[in-house]
């Protein structure tokens, strides 16, 4: 199919084509994965540790999120918003689990998340499909959708630096020494590929994040052998790693026995301070995906989605949310880092998406993949994010050009809410452990939930501030005409070329 660019963007492949030959679109699929890849091992790597995990039960916790991640994408593209949107584990969500963790003993807290995780799930997916969270749509213009999408990258500052900071112990002893050269020397493969190069082929154009990772690898794994990367530095890896890595993850995972495919820790626990504090995180995670639907809409060239498609896309995250506390893994949400890789390449083909979603799942269940991938230093990763959150942060500012930005009302209100949203959440990580809001622990869960959240915070204010302070519908930039037709009802993408 030949691509149509649509609106003001020009796209190598449109919502609906399908890259040929497959060894290009498996290539595109791939480099969602890679480009996610970070993120969607942080999380259980974060709290595996913290509930007293094993090194066998931490792969099994990577690769029921692998699995629900891929099932997720999958129900988005078919039953959800039908827009390139990879699923992935939720940051939104490590507050509460953690708070989880530090009141039970040990691997019993994934049987507390994962009923709670249910519970979210059946309140999220009623939300999306009853159509409640579709009608604040017209309550939300752009005053309020720039800040938030932009907030989106910003907020995420940390999960790059993380990547490639030091490491310290309790005691302040350094555990493993950051290195930020090799991080931005990701950046600058990424503008390499992304801004120059690419103007001279198109095959660099769709590939700027691969070819960098890969790239980036190399040069670490050659200054390795030769000695001038320690084993003692997050830059390093070697080819006794990698060996290693491969051959203490088996082939396939087991789906049936002590840790099987549905339900790997137990039965789920059900608790209702646990359920309201996950329920807070939910609150955020929608908000975020509902500001995630505008931007990958935007930089896919399609406008703005329906108000059918954002009831959609939040009804199926909740059933997918559904299935991931079945498998055992961590509540999901939309991707950010993906959206950004979107923007990059300009390759907003469903079908490229499915083909990473299915690689998701078959990486969930053949880990070997996922230990060769897992090889790869963090550094890396952190490079490709700091390229990529800014890209997502412009592309939240860009919604604020349909809303006329010489007017006092909406500089002041535009500006207040994104740098509210980056001072709040830094007001309530610097209050101390015993700090409680109205005496109560849900309450006060519930407040650390949202107003933790920069994303929840500018879309509180936002949509207050913007829907009581007078305005003209021309100056808040409400569009006049007929809402956004495009809501493809196609046959899903096709598993094979």
């Amino acid at each position: 199919m030949a691509t149509t660019p649509t609106g003001q963007i020009e796209l190598n492949y449109g919502l609906d084509d399908v890259p040929r030959p497959f060894a290009k679109a498996l290539g595109l699929g791939l480099q969602h994965v890679l480009t996610m890849f970070g993120a969607t091992i942080a999380v259980p790597l974060l709290l595996g540790p913290a509930m007293g995990m094993n090194t066998t039960q931490i792969a099994i916790l990577i690769s029921s999120v692998f699995i629900a991640s891929g099932l997720a994408t999958l129900l988005q593209l078919t039953i959800g918003s039908r827009l390139p949107i990879v699923q992935g584990v939720s940051f939104a969500f490590l507050g509460p689990f953690f708070a989880i963790i530090g009141t039970t003993d040990g691997i019993e807290a994934m049987s507390f998340i994962g009923g709670a995780i249910l519970l979210g799930a059946i309140v999220e997916a009623a939300v999306g499909y009853s159509g409640l969270f579709g009608l604040i749509r017209r309550y939300i213009t752009p005053i309020v959708i720039g800040p938030v999408i932009a907030l989106i990258g910003l907020s995420l500052f940390n999960a790059a630096t993380l990547q490639v900071n030091t490491i310290t112990g309790e005691d302040g002893s350094v555990v493993l020494a950051g290195n930020w050269w090799i991080a931005l020397l990701t950046v600058s493969f990424v503008f390499l590929f992304s801004l120059v190069l690419s103007r001279r082929s198109r095959l660099v154009s769709v590939f700027p994040i691969l070819l960098a990772v890969v790239c980036a690898y190399v040069v670490a794994l050659v200054m390795s052998e030769a000695g001038l990367i320690s084993e003692a530095n997050r830059g390093f890896v070697n080819f006794d790693r990698i060996s290693q890595s491969f051959a203490d993850a088996p082939w396939i995972r087991s789906i049936v026995g002590e840790r099987s495919l549905f339900f790997p820790w137990g039965a789920p626990s059900f608790d209702v301070g646990f359920f309201i504090a996950v329920l807070a995180a939910y609150l955020a995670s929608m908000i975020e995906s509902f500001g995630d639907y505008h931007a990958v809409a935007r930089v896919g060239g399609v406008g703005e989605p329906t108000t059918q498609q954002i009831n959609r896309g939040i009804g199926s995250e909740g059933v997918g949310c559904f299935f991931t506390g079945l498998l055992g893994g961590f509540a999901s949400t939309s991707y950010t880092e993906n959206i950004g890789l979107i923007g990059l390449t300009r390759v907003a083909s469903r079908y490229v998406v499915f083909i990473g979603a299915t690689a998701l799942i078959v990486l969930g269940f053949i880990t070997k993949f996922g230990a060769i991938i897992a090889t790869i230093p963090t550094p890396i990763v952190g490079g490709v994010y700091l390229a990529l959150f800014g890209l997502i942060a412009a592309v939240g500012l860009t919604n604020l050009q349909r809303a006329d930005m010489t007017s006092q009302r909406n500089l002041l209100i535009a500006g207040f809410i994104l740098f509210m949203g980056l001072v709040v959440p830094d007001f309530m990580n610097q209050l101390p452990p015993d700090w409680t809001f109205l005496g109560q622990e849900w309450t006060t869960n519930l407040a650390r939930s949202i107003f933790g959240s920069g994303i929840a915070v500018a879309a509180i204010l936002g949509l207050f501030l913007d829907n009581v302070i007078p305005g003209t519908d021309a100056e808040r930039g409400m569009s006049s005409g007929p809402e956004p037709l495009l809501d493809p009802e196609g046959p899903p993408p096709d598993a094979v070329a």
